[in-house]
C-alpha cells in the first residue's frame, strides 16, 4: 500500500471518529435545560375543575396543557393552614410551614404582641407610587426556594421575575435572590408597583404598561357571560342567596355593571374580582418576558406568576356559581394566549411550565346545608367567650388567653407566671374543654405536637403546618365544611380534600406525556424542579422527586 492509500484510510478513519464523537457527544434537543421555567399557580382553584368545566374549555389551554403533559390526579396540600402566602411559599420552597415559617397571610407575633402581615417590611419602599403598598419583603421566609437554588447554581445570573395581582402571590415564590416582584396596586392608582428590595425605579417597560391605559380599558364594559348562560348548567341557578354581590348590586346576577359599580367598589381594585384581572396579569406577564429577554440567554430564567382573581371571586360568588364558571373559561384562554405566545417567543421545545394551586375551597355552607348536607359557621367572637368561661372556673382568670385566630390560642405566659400557673397546665385544660365546643372537632396542645409523630390523616397535616417558634399554644381543627366567614361567598384554610385537593400539570421541555393517579403533595413540585434543572433542592426541602412525570 502506498503512502497515498494510507493517508486516505487514515483521513476516512479520522472523519468517521469526528462524526461518530459528535453524535455520541451532542445533547438532543429534548435533553437540553429548559430556557424558561414557568410557574403557574391559580389561587384557589379546586382539582375538580378541570373535569367539571371540561366540556367547555378550548383545545389551547387547560386541555393542551392535559394532553401534552403530565396530570397528577391526586395531589394534595399535606399542612394546614391552607391559605394562600403559605400555599405559594409551600410550592416553591418543596417544604411545609414547620420549616419555612410562613404560617399563614396574617399571624399573631407573640414576640411582638399583634398580628403581622406575611410579606410586610417597614425597611423598603414602594417603587412605582408615593403609596404604602410596596413596602414589602421575603424575610419572612426563612428557608430558599427553588427559584434561588436556580440563582446560585448559576452564579447568581439568569433571571427571576415573580408577577401576581397579590403582593404575597408575586413576593413568595420568586424568593430571596429573585430579579424583581411585581403586584398590582389598585384603589385610586391602578398600576403594577414593587419594592426597593428590588430595584430603586421601575423598568421602562413597567412604566409603559402602567401609562397604556390597558388596565382602563378592562373597566369599561359590564362583565357579561364568555357564553350564552343558558348554556353554563355545570352550576347552580345565577340568581340565589349564597352569593355575595357587589356593593351597589342588588342581586349577584349577571351582566355585573362594572363602569358603574366601579366607584363603589375601591375603584381600580375592583378589576381584582373580575376574569379581567386574570386578563391584565397575563398582558403584564407576555410584557415582562418581553420586556426583560427572559429566555434569551445561555442561562435558565424563571417567571412565577400567579393568577389571583379566581380566589377573589370563589370567596365572593362561591365554588358552584356561574361567576367563578364563567372566570374559568375566561382564564382557559388566557392561559391559551400565554402558551401560544411562549411558543413563538422561546420556542416550543425552550421552556417548562408547571400549573398548581395554592388551596382549593369549601363549597358555601349555607348552600351544603340547604341540600341537607352537613355544614355549618364558626362565631369566633362566640368561641372567644367561651373559653374565657373556661379559664374562669378553673383559673378564676379571662386574661390567660392573649389570641386567638387562624383556629390557635396564643396564651398570656406573663399572666400565667404571675397566676404561679404553667403553660402547659392551662393548655391541657383548654384543649380538654373546647373540644366539647360545638364545631369543633379536634383541639391539641403544642407541647403534644412536640412530642408525637403523626404519620397520616388530619393531625399529621395539622403537625406539618405548627411552627415551634411561631405558632399558638393550642391549635384546633373545625368539623368538616365548618367556617369562620359570611354566609355568603366562600373561604379555605382547612386540610379537608375540598381545601387541599388540587391540579397539578407538568408541561414542556423534559415532561412527559401522561397521567397519575398515584398520592403526591404540593411540596414535590420544587424537587420535581430542581431534578429537572439538576440544581440543588431548596434548603428545608422535604418533598420528593415525582419521578415518573420527567423524560
Amino acid at each position: 500500500m502506498n503512502f497515498s492509500n494510507k493517508s486516505i484510510i487514515l483521513g476516512i478513519c479520522i472523519m468517521v471518529l469526528s462524526c461518530t464523537n459528535k453524535k455520541n457527544n451532542e445533547v438532543p434537543v429534548s435533553q437540553k435545560k429548559p430556557k424558561l421555567v414557568v410557574g403557574i399557580v391559580v389561587d384557589q382553584m379546586r382539582y375538580d375543575y378541570l373535569t367539571r368545566f371540561k366540556s367547555k374549555f378550548g383545545t389551547g389551554g387547560f386541555k393542551r396543557l392535559l394532553s401534552n403533559g403530565f396530570s397528577l390526579k391526586n395531589a394534595h396540600f399535606n399542612y394546614i393552614p391552607t391559605y394562600t402566602a403559605v400555599g405559594h411559599t409551600s410550592i416553591f420552597t418543596g417544604t411545609t410551614p414547620d420549616n419555612h415559617g410562613i404560617i399563614g397571610n396574617h399571624w399573631y407575633d407573640k414576640y411582638a404582641k399583634k398580628m403581622i402581615y406575611c410579606v410586610d417590611d417597614s425597611n423598603y419602599k414602594t417603587i412605582g407610587n408615593d403609596g404604602e403598598g410596596g413596602k414589602k419583603s421575603p424575610y419572612r421566609m426563612i428557608t430558599t426556594t427553588v427559584t434561588d437554588q436556580l440563582k446560585l447554581a448559576q452564579n447568581m445570573q439568569g433571571k427571576t421575575i415573580g408577577i401576581g395581582i397579590k403582593d404575597r402571590s408575586a413576593i413568595l415564590p420568586a424568593g430571596h435572590t429573585a430579579s424583581a416582584a411585581y403586584w398590582f396596586d389598585g384603589g385610586a392608582k391602578g398600576q403594577w408597583i414593587s419594592s426597593s428590595f428590588y430595584m430603586e425605579e421601575l423598568p421602562k417597560w413597567v412604566t409603559e404598561f402602567n401609562t397604556s391605559g390597558k388596565v382602563e380599558s378592562y373597566l369599561q364594559e359590564p362583565w357579561t357571560t364568555l357564553y350564552d348562560i343558558e348554556t353554563y348548567t355545570e352550576s347552580i341557578a345565577d340568581d340565589n342567596e349564597f352569593e355575595q354581590p357587589f356593593k351597589g348590586e342588588e342581586r349577584p346576577t349577571f351582566p355585573h355593571d362594572i363602569p358603574t359599580l366601579r366607584s363603589k367598589n375601591n375603584n381600580y381594585s375592583i378589576i381584582k374580582a373580575l376574569p379581567a384581572g386574570n386578563s391584565l396579569t397575563t398582558d403584564f406577564a407576555i410584557a415582562s418576558i418581553e420586556g426583560e429577554s427572559l429566555g434569551q440567554t445561555s442561562f435558565t430564567d424563571f417567571l412565577t406568576l400567579s393568577f389571583s382573581s379566581t380566589d377573589y371571586v370563589g370567596h365572593q360568588f362561591g365554588v358552584d356559581s356561574k361567576e367563578i364558571e364563567d372566570t374559568y373559561l375566561r382564564l382557559d384562554k388566557d392561559l391559551e394566549r400565554i402558551l401560544n405566545y411562549l411558543d413563538t417567543k422561546i420556542g416550543k421545545n425552550n421552556y417548562t411550565v408547571f400549573l398548581t394551586a395554592d388551596h382549593a375551597a369549601v363549597q358555601v355552607p349555607s348552600y351544603l346545608k340547604s341540600v341537607n348536607i352537613p355544614a355549618d359557621y364558626f362565631s369566633s367572637t362566640q368561641f372567644a367567650t367561651y373559653v374565657n368561661d373556661i379559664t374562669k372556673k378553673h383559673f378564676k382568670s379571662d386574661r390567660l388567653v392573649e389570641n386567638i385566630s387562624n383556629f390557635q390560642l396564643f396564651l398570656n405566659k406573663t399572666t400565667i407566671e404571675k397566676k404561679n400557673l404553667t403553660v402547659n397546665e392551662v393548655a391541657d385544660v383548654i384543649a380538654d374543654n373546647v373540644i366539647n365546643y360545638n364545631g369543633i372537632y379536634k383541639s391539641i396542645t403544642a407541647k403534644t405536637i412536640q412530642k408525637s409523630a403523626y404519620t397520616s390523616g388530619i393531625l399529621n397535616s395539622l403537625q406539618n403546618g405548627y411552627n415551634q417558634k411561631f405558632s399558638g399554644d393550642i391549635l384546633l381543627v373545625p368539623n368538616p365544611s365548618t367556617i369562620s366567614y359570611s354566609k355568603k361567598g366562600s373561604t379555605h384554610g382547612s386540610g379537608y380534600s375540598y381545601d387541599t385537593h388540587i391540579p397539578i400539570i407538568f408541561y414542556g421541555n423534559g415532561i412527559k406525556k401522561g397521567t397519575s393517579t398515584k398520592k403526591y403533595t404540593i411540596i414535590d413540585i420544587a424537587p420535581t424542579i430542581s431534578n429537572l434543572l439538576e440544581i440543588e433542592f431548596p434548603n428545608g426541602n422535604t418533598g420528593k422527586i415525582i419521578d415518573e412525570v420527567l423524560k
